[in-house]
């Protein structure tokens, strides 16, 4: 059964676009576009970098040193694909030295208070997870001491 808005795939393989009216999205359907932009924001550096733009507007160098660890590359290629999707707004000051800064959209903005509760949600909870990942590793330990899978 094809999901509306998600498109039937076309003679390529490629799901084709919708018509004017997009109808429902369903994330869950393997060729609905909602499934893409959900691992963009949702994916190690779209959700750090969705993150760390909720605290404000700032210029590439900046954010690459708020998202401790991520390549330049990598930073690139998330904020193209946050930007393509709406999410994240590129504006180039013309000065000189040229400056870029990147801010949220409105929906960047929707997005974000979800990503920043999520966030506080696992902090908020690390001393329980930290708690059951080594009751889970004791488990597993002694099982493949004793040559159990």
């Amino acid at each position: 059964m094809q999901t509306p808005g998600c498109g039937e795939a076309g003679d390529d393989g490629t799901p084709e676009q919708a018509s004017d009216s997009f109808g429902a999205f369903d994330v869950f359907a393997r060729t609905c576009p909602s499934r893409e932009t959900l691992e963009h924001v949702t994916g190690r550096w779209g959700s750090l970098t969705v993150g760390a733009l909720s605290k404000g507007p700032c210029r590439f160098n900046e954010l690459r040193r708020r998202v401790d660890g991520i390549s330049e590359k990598m930073l690139s290629q998330t904020l193209h694909a946050l930007e393509r999707d709406g999410i994240v707004n590129r504006e180039a000051q013309p000065t000189n030295p040229p400056r870029v800064d990147y801010e949220l959209t409105p929906f960047g903005a929707e997005v974000a208070q979800r990503v920043d509760a999520l966030i506080g949600l696992l902090e908020g909870s690390m001393p329980a997870v930290l708690s059951s990942r080594s009751a889970y590793d004791a488990t597993r330990e002694g099982r493949w001491q004793r040559g159990q899978k």
